[in-house]
């Protein structure tokens, strides 16, 4: 009996593996599945009655067809091209134009390189004779001398933190493109150069994020190269988000507790909002009642979720209830509702549907069935054991269901270190986190990194600390309104 109990659970967790390796990652359910699901037992004590023969189709409805885009964007720059006859090119004088007709073509220029050569030239005076020459001075530069100009600091960035071209790829499309060499440890100072000018940006962000006394942070590995011998260590790249602001990178070594105390300051007071990850728990204990955790139901859906093979009815059931939370939620969206609104939408809605699931989780709990072990037994311990931050959301109208939209901000880096696969230092990860900070905050306001950085590196060299603020990604967008670009996750 026993050794059949563990085969069982072994096979759940398999099947659970090939799921999540080769499965759909989303944990979206049709409601026509969820009651399927739900009737399980029911239709399998029906007889099996033949499907009746399906209807004949008198009249076909008559498609309605949505207005066709333009083919080519309008906001595009345009480049003419006048071809003539050759009649016309012998003796233009004997014809006159009465029309024209245009066709279009999308073309692409790839990007180039130019040396922008600064000439300043010298005067003397003409009566004057004594005095000294003049010239214009120079202008401030990122680094004295240096030889890279704000456009190619932009573009390398972008390149590697948002296109996710690693240096060397970047140092090798230089030279077999553009002829122009560019060694990538060249490249990696000028990142670090360029990270150290926008550190004051990304500061004034973090600042703004925890600012409101509502952020939700999640963690990330990355592998780190370890001096000396040539090895990685893992590092984590710990996110900061608060819905509707900005959100922010911090790197650390580790995933211990104690990263916390760097990533949110002393001076925060408020809400924390985090998976059952156990290193929140204490670091909320540790600052004793000034911080609150709020938990994200989206965990909690993903786990009753992967025992939906194993439990069909049981998990169907708890997944069609969490499902009515969630179309509430979407419902609040729509409605763009407040906090106070939402608040008081979720104590009248939300309230009975979270208690009554809470009193189906101790009553299972408190049966032989599931086994702990199980999936399912799994999923309702971690949700029993976080439903007081569970339930947090319900009284607090600023505060999400979930802690998706953090997560979704680390997803570029996903991307990111599948190409790169390592950071080159544990130095090299805190630039990495300020350059990621400047392109997410781009990305959420639909701007155009590549046009804000080579903006901001060109002004930073003349601005002052109380001057940041008219550049951040916020500020920018609003001073210089241009064409948004989308840019896809």
């Amino acid at each position: 009996m026993q050794s059949r109990r563990e085969n069982e659970l072994l096979r759940q967790k398999l099947d659970a593996l090939a799921r999540r390796i080769f499965g759909v990652s989303s944990e979206a359910l049709d409601p026509a599945q969820l009651q399927l699901l739900l009737r399980l037992p029911e239709l399998a004590m029906q007889p099996v009655i033949p499907p009746p023969a399906p209807p004949v189709v008198e009249k076909r409805q008559p498609v309605v067809r949505q207005a066709r885009a333009p083919r080519l964007p309008e906001h595009l720059p345009v480049v003419e091209e006048v071809i003539e006859p050759e009649p016309v090119k012998q003796k233009p004088e004997d014809w006159r134009c009465i029309g024209q007709e245009v066709s279009e073509q999308l073309d692409y220029e790839p990007a180039r390189f130019l040396r922008r050569r600064l000439i300043r030239k010298k005067y003397v005076h003409r009566v004057e004779l004594d005095l000294a020459p003049v010239i214009a001075p120079l202008p401030e530069r990122l680094l004295e001398r240096s030889l890279p100009a704000p456009g190619l600091l932009a573009h390398i960035l972008v390149s590697k933190y948002c296109d996710h071209l690693p240096l060397y790829r970047q140092e090798q499309i230089y030279a077999q493109r553009h002829q122009v060499q560019l060694p990538r440890q060249t490249l990696a100072r000028w990142v670090a150069l360029a990270a150290d000018w926008l550190q004051p940006i990304y500061e004034q962000i973090r600042t703004g994020v925890l600012a409101g006394g509502y952020v939700q942070v999640d963690e990330t590995p990355i592998q780190y190269l370890e001096p000396g011998n040539g090895r990685t260590k893992q590092g984590y790249l710990w996110t900061g988000s608060r819905p509707g602001a900005d959100v922010f990178f911090h790197w650390e070594t580790s995933r211990a507790t104690a990263c916390l105390d760097r990533v949110i300051p002393i001076s925060f007071k408020g809400t924390i909002q985090c998976d059952g990850y156990a290193a929140y728990r204490a670091f909320a204990n540790g600052r004793g009642q000034a911080i609150e955790l709020a938990g994200c139901w989206a965990h909690v859906r993903r786990k009753f979720h992967e025992a939906l093979a194993s439990s069909p009815r049981i998990a169907g059931w708890l997944l069609h209830q969490i499902q009515h939370l969630y179309r509430i939620e979407a419902r609040l969206r729509e409605q763009r509702a407040g906090p106070q609104l939402r608040a008081a939408v979720r104590a009248s809605e939300s309230q009975p549907i979270v208690k009554r699931l809470e009193r189906a989780l101790v009553k299972l709990k408190a049966g032989k069935h599931p086994l702990p072990q199980s999936q399912l037994g799994t999923a309702m311990d971690y949700a029993l054991g976080q439903w007081r931050t569970l339930e947090t959301y319900l009284t607090d109208g600023r505060v999400e269901i979930d802690n998706n939209l953090v997560e979704n901000a680390i997803r570029p880096t996903a991307i990111g270190k599948k190409n790169w696969l390592f950071v080159g230092e544990a130095d090299a990860g805190q630039r990495s986190a300020i350059i990621y900070t400047l392109i997410e905050s781009c990305r959420r306001r639909d701007l155009d990194p590549y046009a804000y950085l080579k903006d901001v590196l060109t002004r930073l060299p003349h601005m002052t600390n109380h001057q940041i603020t008219e550049v951040l990604p916020a500020a920018w967008n609003k001073a210089r309104p241009s064409l948004p670009l989308h840019i896809p996750s």
